[in-house]
């Protein structure tokens, strides 16, 4: 590898170390406005979407400029593929915690909305993929990786369950049907940040392993 070509990878490594620590915050930020009704963070989720955006264009471009300059090849150009992918995930996360920010502002004018028993475990486990997706990518653990994705399908029944609940609650009280619908579209967001963080995980097996595990869960051992 050429010195200019591993420089440019460091440069391009921070700034996207800065990307996952932008975005971790505004999940933590969405997530306690929801949960906590801290709804003077929502105003800092949906203010710092603006510099995601502007990192994720910069890194993007970084990337291409590199794969057009350097023609990196094997493990070099995996990592570019995967910060590529990467940046696109992390971007869609920052999206998502906005969608639930707003949520959490609506939800504000039904402080006496019952939320399910089932949202904080939920909020708590996609918040830990998150981070396990993080430091995957940073040591590249392929362990940890394939633990946040069998975490996914935790996720995805605290979803089940929610959906359930929420649905029997507007049958039962025809007067939280507006707030439970917006409850239902803020876990639904969750579950999509999940998503991501289990998309990151499979990109970190591939940077590492150079296997693509997509569709192959059934593999792995918990």
């Amino acid at each position: 590898m050429s010195k200019h070509l591993q420089r440019d990878l460091e440069r391009i490594n921070r700034s996207l170390m800065t990307l996952f620590g932008v975005v971790e915050k505004m999940f933590d930020e969405s997530i306690s406005a929801l949960v906590d009704k801290k709804i003077q963070l929502v105003n800092n989720v949906i203010a710092a979407d603006d510099k995601v955006n502007d990192l994720e264009v910069q890194i993007e471009e970084d990337c291409l400029k590199m794969l057009a300059l350097h023609q990196p090849y094997a493990a070099d150009l995996r990592r570019l593929t995967t910060v590529l992918k990467v940046n696109a995930d992390l971007e869609r996360v920052a999206d998502l915690t906005c969608n639930i920010a707003e949520r959490a502002q609506s939800l504000h004018s039904n402080p006496y909305f019952p939320f399910p028993d089932d949202l904080k475990p939920m909020v708590e486990r996609a918040t830990q993929m998150i981070r396990m997706a993080l430091d995957s990518f940073v040591n590249s653990d392929t362990a940890l990786a394939k633990q946040v994705i069998l975490f996914d399908v935790v996720v995805d029944d605290y979803n089940l369950a929610i959906i359930n609940e929420l649905r029997d609650l507007m049958k039962k009280d025809s007067t939280l049907i507006e707030p439970a619908m917006h409850c239902f579209s803020a876990t639904r967001h969750v579950e999509r940040i999940a998503d991501h963080a289990e998309n990151i995980a499979e990109d970190v097996i591939y940077l590492v392993d150079g296997d693509i595990v997509r569709h192959q869960h059934g593999n792995f051992v918990a």
